[in-house]
């Protein structure tokens, strides 16, 4: 009890900051506070792990902003506030499995929460880092050009960010969760970014693209700069890129699962 009314004053004043820096809109808000008291009564390690998530991904988002958003406003929707799908999309998956280890001592359900939280953090890593200063990303799938901010481009430079991203994850999280040895920190590592390139698959290969006939361009905005309205003519219609980060953490846990087993097998 103790620990959640902390988990509550300390999510209280994360939320309270997104609110005055405009990071969070109302209904993201409400998602971060409540997995924040979530996080903090499943554990100490678990709340401590998530803040740091958020920090860091608020810092990395708020990095050369202005900038960024001149440089992909043909690609993405217009920037607004996150909302409760977008922050339930990168800790959703992190608190529910972070609440099962709670009630169990195998190990393997904190490697899933970690590994989930580590490939939303090596997603934010790669978008925000990849798209300044990765040059022009390419198809996962085809290895072609794409336009900036498009789901399923990937980086050099971004790729290398994801890892940084899922380190910080990694390393946190492990001390937090008392996994107290490389190996772990390694487990959660690859998972991480392993989540991530599956982000990127499914963002090139099943993520709604729509198309522009004015400008001839792809892109994920129903209407385009130009004032045009798009049309959607790839990927599934209603499949989203809040969705796919869905499909990006739950991957990550799936294959933080499946690396500890053969990391750390049965005995």
């Amino acid at each position: 009890m103790l620990r959640a009314l902390a988990g509550a004053l300390a999510a209280g004043l994360v939320t309270a900051r997104a609110r005055v820096t405009g990071s969070l809109g109302p209904s993201g808000q409400a998602a971060a506070f409540a997995l924040g008291v979530l996080s903090a009564a499943a554990s100490w390690g678990a709340a401590v792990t998530l803040v740091a998530f958020f920090v860091a991904a608020d810092l990395v988002t708020r990095w050369r902003e202005e900038e960024k958003m001149r440089v992909m406003i043909a690609t993405v929707p217009q920037a607004k506030l996150r909302d409760a799908t977008q922050v339930l999309a990168n800790g959703l998956v992190f608190v529910l499995f972070a609440l099962y280890a709670m009630r169990h001592t195998n190990p393997r359900w904190s490697y899933a929460a970690l590994g989930s939280l580590a490939a939303a953090s090596a997603d934010t890593w790669a978008t925000e880092i990849g798209t300044m200063l990765g040059g022009t990303p390419r198809s996962l799938m085809t290895w072609r050009p794409v336009n900036k901010g498009m789901s399923g481009g990937i980086t050099f430079v971004g790729t290398l960010a994801s890892a940084v991203g899922a380190l910080l994850v990694a390393v946190v999280g492990a001390i937090a969760f008392g996994l107290t040895t490389w190996r772990a920190v390694v487990v959660i590592l690859v998972a991480g970014v392993a989540g991530a390139l599956a982000d990127s698959f499914a963002g090139d290969t099943m993520q709604t693209k729509r198309w522009c006939d004015r400008c001839r361009e792809w892109t994920e905005r129903r209407v385009h700069p130009c004032g045009y309205r798009t049309k959607h003519r790839r990927g599934i219609s209603w499949l989203t890129n809040d969705l796919v980060n869905f499909i990006c953490t739950g991957a990550g846990a799936v294959v933080a699962v499946v690396v500890a087993r053969l990391v750390f097998p049965p005995r």
